[in-house]
C-alpha cells in the first residue's frame, strides 16, 4: 500500500489540475481564463479580463477617483436660492390707497380663488398695465417692476406682493423613504436634506451613501450617510424644478467570500463601507490549513465592465492594504486552495475511506 501511495503522489501534480475538487482560480498571462461579456464603445463583445494587483498605487488612484466623483456635483448658484415665480404660482398683490386695484371681496374669497394666476407663457395681467413678463423673477423684482409700471398712472405707488399658491417648481424624491412622491418648492430653498425630511425620512432598508440625483439627463451620485453623520455640507445640493432624488435599497448591497476561509458567507455592506481585511475578519479569516494567502481574488461584476483585483497576503501588512480596499456591492471575495490541500482532497476521492486515517494506519504498523 505505501508503494502505490508513493506512486500516486508522483502521479498527483499533473493529476490535481483537473480533479481537484472545488473553485480554483486558473490565470494566464495576468488574464482571466474564461471570456466575459464586456460593454465596449456601446457594444457588447467577449474578453478575458486582466487581473490587477491590489498594491498602494492602485488604491490611490481608485481612492482620488472616488473623491472626484463624490466632489463632481452641480455647483449651486447662490443667486438663485430665492424663489423664482413660474407658471400657475398664484399672486396676491396689494396696492396701498387704492382699493380699486385689488381682489374684491378680502377674506370672503377662498384661497385658492384668491390672487392673480400667472399664465402658461410666464406672464401676469394686472389692470392699466396689462400682461408683463414675471416668470423667472423673485418677489423683489416683481414688486419692482409692477411698481415701476403702475407709477405711470399713479402718485407714490406702494405695493406689496407674496405667493397664495406655488405650483410652478417641483422635485420628486421617491425610493426607500416613508412618503414618496412630487415636492413643490416654495420660498424655503429646497436641499437633499430638506426634501428626505418633508418624505418621512428614510426607511431602515435605505442605503443612504449611494443616493442618486437625476437632473438634466445626468446622473450624480450623493453621499447622504456623509452628510448626516459627517457633516459633508458639499453633499446637502440645492434641488431644482425637475430633479428626481432616488433613495436606492441597502438588501441587494452584499459581497460573497469564498474559497479556503473559516466560514463562506454573504456579508451585508453596513453604512456603506466594508474593506475587504473586514470582509475576510467577518469569515474568521484564512484556513491556515488549506488556504493560500497569495492567492486572494476580489472579483467585480461591475456594469458590464468586469474587473478582477489580486492582494497578495503572505505577509501580515499586506492586511494594511485590504484594509483600505473598499468593497462593492455584488464583490466576490475567493481565497485560493494550497495545492497540497487539493492534492489530498484528489486522495480522499480516488481513495477508499479517508486518506488521512489511511495514512494513521500505515506509521501505526510500520508500514
Amino acid at each position: 500500500m505505501f508503494r502505490f501511495l508513493l506512486l500516486l503522489l508522483a502521479l498527483l501534480p499533473s493529476a490535481c489540475s483537473f480533479l481537484a475538487p472545488g473553485m480554483q482560480m486558473k490565470t494566464k498571462n495576468n488574464l482571466s481564463e474564461l471570456e466575459v461579456p464586456v460593454m465596449k464603445d456601446g457594444k457588447m463583445i467577449k474578453e478575458k479580463t486582466r487581473i490587477v494587483p491590489i498594491t498602494a498605487d492602485l488604491i490611490i488612484e481608485r481612492e482620488n477617483s472616488r473623491l472626484q466623483e463624490v466632489n463632481n456635483l452641480p455647483p449651486v448658484d447662490i443667486s438663485k436660492t430665492a424663489y423664482r415665480i413660474g407658471p400657475q404660482d398664484r399672486l396676491q398683490i396689494t396696492v396701498w390707497e387704492h382699493p380699486e386695484l385689488n381682489d374684491p371681496g378680502g377674506e370672503k374669497i377662498m384661497p385658492e380663488l384668491a390672487g392673480k394666476v400667472v399664465d402658461e407663457n410666464g406672464e401676469l395681467y394686472y389692470p392699466y398695465v396689462g400682461s408683463i413678463p414675471v416668470a423667472g423673477k423673485t418677489v423683489s423684482e416683481v414688486r419692482s417692476l409692477l411698481t415701476r409700471e403702475l407709477s405711470n398712472y399713479f402718485k407714490k405707488v406702494k405695493l406689496d406682493i407674496r405667493v397664495l399658491s406655488f405650483q410652478s417648481h417641483r422635485a420628486v424624491v421617491v425610493g426607500e423613504v416613508r412618503t414618496p412622491g412630487v415636492q413643490t418648492m416654495n420660498e424655503t430653498p429646497l436641499t437633499v436634506a430638506e426634501a428626505i425630511s418633508r418624505a418621512g425620512g428614510v426607511t431602515p432598508d435605505a442605503d443612504m451613501s449611494n443616493v442618486a440625483l437625476a437632473r438634466d439627463g445626468k446622473a450624480y451620485k450623493i453621499d447622504v450617510l456623509g452628510l448626516y453623520a459627517k457633516g459633508k455640507s458639499t453633499q446637502n445640493l440645492l434641488l431644482k424644478d425637475g430633479d428626481v432624488l432616488y433613495i436606492p435599497d441597502q438588501k441587494d448591497n452584499k459581497v460573497l467570500v469564498l474559497g479556503e476561509v473559516g466560514r463562506q458567507q454573504a456579508l451585508q455592506i453596513s453604512k456603506g463601507e466594508l474593506s475587504l481585511s473586514q470582509a475576510l475578519a467577518e469569515a474568521y479569516g484564512f484556513d491556515l490549513n488549506t488556504s493560500k494567502p497569495e492567492e486572494v481574488y476580489v472579483i467585480r461584476p461591475g456594469d458590464k465592465k468586469p474587473e478582477i483585483f489580486q492582494l497578495n497576503a503572505q505577509s501580515p501588512d499586506a492586511m494594511i492594504l485590504a484594509d483600505q480596499f473598499t468593497l462593492q456591492a455584488r464583490d466576490t471575495v475567493y481565497v485560493g486552495t494550497a495545492g497540497v490541500t487539493r492534492w489530498s482532497r484528489v486522495l480522499n476521492q480516488i481513495l477508499p475511506g479517508s486518506f488521512t486515517s489511511m495514512m494513521s494506519l500505515a506509521a501505526t504498523k510500520g508500514i
